[in-house]
């Protein structure tokens, strides 16, 4: 059994920053992708971030030099470095892992947290 807990969320006023951290958990043997969407009260889930199990990152244009993701392979944990925050970003953010490899039965399956949420006032 494969769990992502993710931690790091909270109230910030704008401009300030935060944090998030997304452990993987479990009979891991590998993951692949790794990444971090929102979704805002009323809004559809967008996806903000996404890191390969090389490192290639790709970014929504809303978080663009402003958002930083990273992992961790030897922890299975990826984070998201969020600064210069605005009202606009408060959502739950979720985070997820693809092709994730389990050990037991060596066949991949996509994974999501249960969600964090953040709140940024103006």
């Amino acid at each position: 059994q494969v769990q992502l807990v993710e931690s790091g969320g909270g109230l910030v006023q704008a401009g300030g920053s935060l944090r998030l951290s997304c452990a993987a958990s479990g009979s891991i043997f590998s993951i692949g992708s790794m990444g971090w969407s929102r979704q805002a009260p009323g809004k559809q889930r967008e996806l903000v971030a996404t890191i390969t199990a090389g490192g290639s990152t790709n970014y929504a244009d809303s978080v663009k030099g402003r958002f930083t993701i990273s992992r961790d392979n030897a922890k299975n944990t990826v984070y998201l470095q969020m600064n210069s925050l605005k009202p606009e970003d408060t959502a739950v953010y979720y985070c997820n892992a693809d092709q994730v490899v389990v050990v037991a039965t060596k066949r991949a399956y996509d994974y999501w947290g249960q969600g964090t949420q953040v709140t940024v006032s103006s």
